[in-house]
């Protein structure tokens, strides 16, 4: 008789899909000695996946689920049969490209609670305790205190290299990135990572309000990670985290500069309008969040030279900036920067200044003078749906009044910007061009809100940072107060005597 067809049907009913525990599933992988990483790059995912699988955050689907199903089990069956061995730190190649060679860890005069699973570290690294190796963090960590707030950055020392000068080499990226191949997410599932997330850490907190908010700001890199993988699913663009990179974007020290400046505004009007005025300091809302829409380069980095720039590319380019006619009313969009001569700049700081080089400007000066560029093609959606979903749990947070939900996304976009470059807090993606271009779009949109005010006539005063802007004069007919993306809040009020600068 011909059971073939039947035969064939029970093949296919898998009667073993279930997968250990999440507790277990790390415990395979550290028992055999194993990597995050390792696991990632043999099932097709990325580092944050798997890392998300083995705190229980959400299961493996698909395709992705059988080979990691496929791989505990292996690894189960080995290791029954085999004594464990030794508990040491990986020393696996894969392993130990995890750490970035430019970090600077020291050791500490007294272990501390690492600020990635609050479980004790000996070593700490940018001022943060923390295990060199994430597979010293301990599975199931408690709620640990507020991390320490990003120190911000120091502005970097421009460089004025001259144009002739021969065109810098590139080097390796201290980290390979594995393969992006993520298993299939549903549009509803995605959405709900952040809810989840809240959850949980208020169930394990026990509905301890300071508790749950200080464990999802420690875990927001790596959940922002697994968030912007779950939103790349079937992306145009694959995501290259760790492209050869010119040296111009490397550090000259653990705790320097590159070469590149961003214009962070630091400007204060020379003299303010007589007769005393009230001034209101603005507030601008989510202003990393908003720029993540800017043009990123997608691949590695080619180098060119000549006065010529693509709209469909971006990167980081050396020009000699325009002179700036305009210090007392509005700040110059190069920032505080006064070192003449030519200095790299971001892709947003170049395209603003050929924007104000443009009729509808003014213009307000002369075009900028390209001399060498490091640009990839570009687009603007890099980020957008990982974006979006940030806005809208933000703004739902607001709504709802939920002030834990709320601290937990501004944690994911902030930090999630500030380690792309040389951080050991972000293994994933090791980009310190995207992070100098988001940082600088921030800047420039601060100045086009500067400029939106002085051209509806309200006199600026003072311009600082990413968020700070202060205006003399109604600015309701200008802006649109709130907590919104795209409103502004009041920090302070305050009036100026006559005369006073």
């Amino acid at each position: 008789m011909d059971f073939d067809a039947v035969d064939a049907l029970l093949a296919s009913v898998n009667t073993d899909d279930e997968l250990p525990a999440p507790a277990e599933r790390r415990e395979l992988r550290r028992t055999a000695r194993l990597s995050q990483a390792q696991v990632a790059q043999a099932v097709g995912v990325s580092r944050e996946t798997v890392s998300a699988w083995e705190a229980g955050r959400w299961d493996p689907t698909g395709e992705a689920r059988a080979k990691y199903r496929r791989l505990l089990h292996g690894l189960k069956t080995k290791l029954d049969h085999a004594a464990p061995p030794p508990r040491t730190p990986p020393t696996t190649p894969s392993t130990t490209a995890e750490q970035p060679p430019h970090s600077d860890p020291d050791r500490l005069p007294a272990p501390a609670p690492c600020v990635l699973c609050a479980a004790p570290a000996t070593h700490h690294v940018e001022g943060y305790p923390q295990h060199l190796d994430p597979a010293d963090c301990a599975p199931t960590p408690p709620p640990a205190p507020p991390a320490p707030a990003t120190p911000p950055a120091t502005p970097p020392t421009p460089a004025a290299p001259h144009p002739t000068s021969p065109p810098p080499t590139t080097q390796p990226a201290p980290t390979p990135a594995p393969a992006r191949r993520r298993a299939p997410h549903t549009g509803s599932r995605i959405t709900d990572l952040i809810p989840q997330a809240v959850h949980e850490a208020l169930a394990t907190a026990g509905g301890d309000l300071t508790a749950a908010t200080a464990e999802l700001q420690r875990r927001a890199i790596p959940d922002a990670m697994a968030l912007l993988d779950a939103c790349r699913i079937g992306a145009r663009y694959d995501l290259v985290g760790h492209p050869p990179l010119p040296d111009i974007l490397r550090k000259k020290s653990a705790h320097g500069a590159d070469d590149v400046w961003e214009a962070r505004p630091h400007w204060t009007r020379p003299d303010a309008p007589s007769g005393g005025m009230e001034v209101t300091a603005l507030d601008i809302n989510g202003a990393y969040l908003s720029a993540l829409k800017t043009h990123l380069p997608l691949g590695a980095l080619e180098h060119s030279t000549g006065n010529v720039h693509s709209r469909r590319r971006a990167g980081i380019h050396l020009i000699t900036p325009p002179p700036w006619d305009h210090h007392a009313h509005l700040p110059n969009p190069m920032g505080a920067r006064e070192e003449p001569g030519p200095v790299w700049v971001t892709e947003p700081v170049l395209r603003l200044l050929q924007r104000l080089a443009t009729g509808p400007y003014g213009p307000l000066c002369d075009p900028p003078v390209i001399h060498e560029s490091w640009t990839s093609g570009a687009t603007e959606q890099l980020f957008e749906k990982f974006r979006q979903i940030l806005r809208d749990a933000r703004e739902e947070a607001i709504t709802e009044n939920d002030e834990v939900t709320l601290e937990y996304v501004k944690s994911m976009y902030s930090k999630f910007v500030s380690t792309m470059g040389e951080s050991n807090f972000n293994r994933a993606i090791y980009r310190p061009d995207w992070m100098h271009i988001i940082r600088s779009q921030a800047f420039v949109n601060l100045w086009l809100k500067a400029h939106r005010a002085h051209t509806a006539g309200l006199p600026v005063m003072r311009v600082m940072g990413t968020d700070e802007l202060h205006v003399a004069g109604d600015w309701k007919h200008v802006f649109t107060e709130g907590r919104g993306v795209s409103q502004v809040k009041v920090k302070d009020i305050y009036t100026l005597p006559t005369g006073e600068r």
